[in-house]
């Protein structure tokens, strides 16, 4: 960063105009993020952008007030339907990312719609009919309208914001990309904001933008410096005591649990609510109202405790977590960033804390190479955890007999096989020994 961008510390010195910078004022921003300086300059003097940032540096902000000025200016001659279109591989985010620009828009009129599945698509037709200025949505339920709702296209379309761009590109929404990318219009403006830079993301530069500058507002794949990150080497048969353990000891927290299936969620928010703590899961099997009131619960304070699969991984801006636990250690190793992003946001410290079981520890040694570090061991007595064991028994026998009345499918793996855990873990004790001397 050159040091003229350096000594840029407001809005409007970046060239936002004055009915923005309230905006910005009335939401709190009061300096710009780092990807915010970068990146608005640029797309003020209309660049396709391509922006890499850390989950929680501000990415919204970085692509709304450029496209927002421009609907101001192009507001002034004509009217502006159907002006900007944003895709983001998640219902929750797009929900999010409307509701920054209605706020930062509000003072000119802007109007949004939210093109997600799970929801009515009469209701959203009915939407697309008022003719708003910013559509926001998921490639499949997008695809649909522009398929399907008479008299809606994106012909007018100046701006394309492709949010979270690695997920975007999975299976599940390529095809629908790539036709939305077939049907709208070459002249126009791309933004491609991604936390992390694949083959396919840099594929997809290539056949979209032209000439597109490049903001990399962090390094490759790492994690903020306000965040304060932890592990601890546990059998598996000890996760459900050392978690209860770390929500006890931190009580007034908010904070974030991170499994693997949405069947855990729902099976620790159980057992949780049984030990008197606040909790709620949501996951990708819920209906969009379950997850949007969850959710919703969950920013409001009703529950301090949210337990999530990976849908909740990315983009959410809950700015009042303050620890991030991964109950199961994701698999992929960039999704580690992801999840602990939910907390340390925008300059705030937080924890993150990671509960690694003998079946995970390789999972574990991928991220710490990921991230650059060695991460420092969360202090705890296991004497002290395991006084907890048989409250926690308690309330899991709780969960499950209530989880078979309801129909629900017995967990495996958390009481079953005992023997089998105590023969593992005897045969791992050695390894586990060196990781612990690191």
């Amino acid at each position: 960063m050159t040091e003229e961008k350096e000594e840029v510390s407001t809005f409007k010195k970046l060239g936002i105009c004055e009915q923005l910078v309230e905006a910005c004022d009335n939401l709190g921003w009061k300096n710009p993020t780092k990807i915010q300086i970068e990146a608005i300059p640029h797309a003020l003097e209309g660049k396709d952008l391509i922006g890499l940032a850390q989950t929680g540096s501000g990415k919204t902000g970085a692509f709304a007030l450029p496209i927002l000025q421009s609907l101001l200016e192009a507001s002034e001659k004509s009217v502006q339907a159907f002006f900007a279109c944003v895709l983001s591989p998640t219902r929750e985010l797009a929900i999010q990312i409307a509701e920054q620009f209605e706020a930062l828009g509000s003072g000119i009129g802007v109007k949004c719609v939210v093109l997600v599945g799970g929801v009515d698509m009469v209701q959203q037709a009915i939407a697309l009919g008022k003719r708003p200025h910013i559509v926001v949505g998921t490639p499949g339920r997008l695809m649909d309208h522009l398929s399907n709702t008479k008299g809606f296209s994106l012909r007018t379309l100046k701006y394309l914001v492709l949010d979270e761009a690695d997920r975007l590109l999975n299976d599940d929404f390529e095809k629908s990309l790539d036709e939305i990318l077939a049907i709208i219009p070459r002249e126009r403006k791309t933004y491609l904001f991604s936390a992390t830079m694949t083959k396919k993301v840099r594929k997809l530069q290539r056949a979209c933008l032209r000439n597109p500058v490049k903001i990399e507002a962090a390094s490759k794949y790492s994690t903020v410096d306000t965040l304060k990150q932890q592990y601890r080497f546990i059998p598996s048969k000890h996760k459900d005591c050392y978690l209860v353990y770390i929500l006890t000891e931190m009580s007034g927290s908010t904070s974030m649990v991170f499994t693997r299936t949405c069947d855990s969620t729902m099976f620790l928010a159980s057992v949780l609510r049984n030990l008197g703590l606040r909790a709620i899961p949501i996951n990708g099997q819920m209906t969009q109202a379950k997850r949007l009131g969850a959710l919703n619960k969950f920013k409001a304070g009703e529950c301090n405790i949210l337990i999530a699969t990976d849908v909740a991984s990315r983009g959410l801006d809950i700015p009042a977590v303050d620890m991030v636990i991964n109950y199961d250690i994701p698999s992929n190793s960039k999704d580690y960033i992801h999840r602990v992003g939910r907390t340390a946001r925008a300059g705030r410290s937080g924890i993150a804390i990671s509960l690694v079981s003998q079946y995970e520890v390789e999972w574990y040694i991928h991220i710490e190479h990921l991230i650059g570090k060695k991460l420092v061991e969360f202090p705890a007595q296991e004497e002290e955890v395991l006084l907890l064991m048989e409250r926690v028994m308690e309330a899991k026998r709780i969960a499950n007999s209530t989880r078979k009345e309801t129909g629900g499918r017995k967990r495996k793996g958390r009481e079953d096989g005992e023997d089998e855990i105590e023969k593992y873990l005897r045969v791992k004790d050695k390894k586990f020994n060196r990781l612990k001397k690191r």
